[in-house]
């Protein structure tokens, strides 16, 4: 059932281009090289490339199912299968996006406690952080996507310094080119699947932007500037690096954050897991937002109660999770699961709905 949404509730179009680039900018530009050169080697800024496209195409699909139906996930999952299997495959996503928030968060933690406090324990940093959530998404969908503007605008200081390893750099590591077959190819865009995911989320607030139809321009903005970025720290890390160093190193970006030498710091790599807490921060907030409306439109309950039980469970599992091969295997596990949702039932609900929408139009 649609209900139509206060006019004071909604956003302006031109923001869904930070609501998708703040979502997809996550913790995982901190690893996403060493994940992808271990399929491709130096072929990884080509799956690079070749993902973008495909979100491209899968966020035209979105846009064509909603505004089409003019609802969201949960009008379009009941149109196509029906009430009873529509809802069910509508928690299924919500428990998608709680998996991935969960991931969001105790990747970050992690980052904290190996570069900054070792002997910082998981729970106290996760509570802090969740009670900071809960206080953005009680405010309402407009707060969190101001948190997402503020969360695109304010680290990109960060861009400049990816142009600091290039002195370092050698570019005849990128050679030669189209060295890969198109299964790696294919294994290594399943790599970065986590990397490029949050645009889906545009399936949960698309009914909050005025004239959403106008605003598909505007995610497809976002997504490319992802790219390009994605693209040009891909090249520069692999310029960087020599190819058999970097399938080891966990965190390609905060070992080139550690070249530069600043007059008043001397750790530059501090700051960035600092700053990174801003970006990190505001796509928490959007899964969560995402999660808990989708739990009250399903079962009728409010969302600041269905925000309660999501972070109690996200809390409980990331204080579970404590040694770094399982947080590895969790994210695996995590990566996996946002690419098959991605690139494989996003597809299929796209022609599923389109089957009923024409046999509706038929009858």
């Amino acid at each position: 059932m649609k209900t139509e949404i206060k006019p004071e509730f909604l956003v302006s179009p031109f923001l869904v281009s930070f609501l998708v680039h703040g979502t997809q900018y996550g913790v995982g530009v901190l690893s996403f090289q060493r994940e992808l050169a271990e399929f491709v080697g130096h072929d990884a800024w080509i799956s690079i490339i070749i993902t973008g496209f495909i979100i491209h195409i899968l966020i035209w699909m979105i846009y064509t199912m909603l505004n089409n139906d003019k609802g969201d996930l949960f009008t379009i999952h009941q149109r196509t299968f029906g009430k009873w299997i529509g809802n069910l495959f509508s928690l299924l996503f919500i428990l998608y996006v709680l998996t991935m928030a969960i991931t969001v968060l105790r990747s970050y933690i992690e980052i904290v406690q190996v570069w900054m406090f070792p002997l910082l324990k998981t729970w106290p940093f996760a509570l802090v952080l969740l009670l900071i959530v809960y206080y953005v998404v009680t405010s309402g969908f407009r707060a969190v996507t101001g948190i997402c503007f503020l969360a695109v605008v304010f680290p990109a200081y960060l861009i400049l310094t990816f142009f600091v390893p290039i002195e370092f750099s050698n570019f005849r590591n990128l050679l030669p080119i189209f060295d890969h077959s198109i299964y790696d190819m294919v294994k290594s865009i399943k790599g970065a699947s986590l990397s490029f995911s949050g645009f889906e989320y545009l399936l949960f607030y698309y009914p909050f932007i005025k004239n959403p139809a106008s605003s598909q321009k505007y995610a497809h903005y976002g997504n490319l500037f992802t790219t390009l970025l994605y693209l040009l720290i891909m090249i520069v890390t692999l310029a960087f690096f020599d190819q058999e160093y970097l399938k080891i190193v966990i965190w390609p970006t905060l070992m080139m954050w550690k070249i530069i030498k600043l007059p008043f710091v001397e750790r530059f790599e501090i700051i960035g897991v600092t700053t990174w807490a801003v970006v990190m921060m505001p796509i928490i907030c959007l899964m969560f937002w995402s999660a808990s409306r989708g739990i009250k439109k399903l079962f009728k309950v409010k969302q600041k109660k269905a925000l309660v039980v999501l972070l109690f469970i996200c809390f409980t599992i990331s204080c579970f999770l404590t040694e770094r091969e399982t947080i590895q295997q969790y994210n695996q596990w995590t990566s996996e699961i946002g690419f098959y949702i991605l690139f494989c039932y996003l597809p299929v609900l796209f022609v599923c709905y389109h089957i009923r929408f024409k046999m509706g139009k038929k009858i």
